[in-house]
């Protein structure tokens, strides 16, 4: 993590989840595409983006109530909470 100061939830991760796919199975379900993968911090569900059609992480992250994903894309390495809407770098 950064030095400077992160929201609890970023805070309270210890150890990162990563996808164990890279497919959004949400998409592969009902046939539609994705843009990019994000991982769940609490479940490690790894679902689409915002930018994808159906934006199923934003909707897995609210409704199960799990508030910290990370990208699960090539090269990225940040954390986003829901939220308080903040990232972090690590």
């Amino acid at each position: 993590m950064e030095s400077k100061s992160v929201c609890i939830h970023i805070g309270a991760i210890k150890e990162l989840k990563l996808a164990k796919k890279r497919v959004c199975e949400e998409c592969i379900k009902q046939g539609t595409t994705w843009v990019h993968l994000r991982t769940c911090q609490t479940c490690g569900h790894t679902l689409c983006c915002d930018s994808s059609p159906e934006q199923h992480m934003s909707h897995h992250c609210k409704a199960e109530m799990h508030p910290v994903v990370i990208s699960s894309e090539p090269g990225e390495r940040w954390l986003y909470c829901y939220v308080d809407d903040e990232m972090a770098e690590y």
